[in-house]
């Protein structure tokens, strides 16, 4: 079963979470500049930015396919449960949280 806690790697992994969660309303999307790939090589999903490659494990991608603008962040709980087992709520918006003050993540709504 694939673990429910999204992977931070890189330069990522080592810094805490904000404290500034999104809303359930809240509805989020990749930023213009940020993309969710395949990458053959590493067998993995992974998000890049002008600058950066950000290993995903199964969860942390996931968690952003369903991040297009169009669900809120309720939803996407939701169909996060339907998905995996033992979903941590609090992780997830954790893991939002973390892309939005890093700004791989936009908002609207909520």
């Amino acid at each position: 079963m694939p673990s429910t806690m999204p992977m931070r790697t890189g330069s990522d992994a080592g810094s805490a979470g904000p404290a500034n969660q999104p809303r359930p309303t809240s509805r989020p999307r990749l930023a213009p500049h940020v993309r969710l790939t395949f990458d053959r090589a590493r067998q993995r999903h992974v998000l890049l930015t002008p600058e950066t490659v950000t290993l995903l494990n199964d969860t942390g991608a996931a968690i952003l396919e369903l991040c297009d603008g169009k669900r809120t962040v309720a939803e996407i709980l939701t169909e996060l449960r339907d998905q995996y087992d033992h979903l941590v709520d609090d992780e997830v918006r954790m893991f939002l949280a973390d892309l939005l003050a890093r700004r791989r993540l936009e908002v609207s709504g909520g």
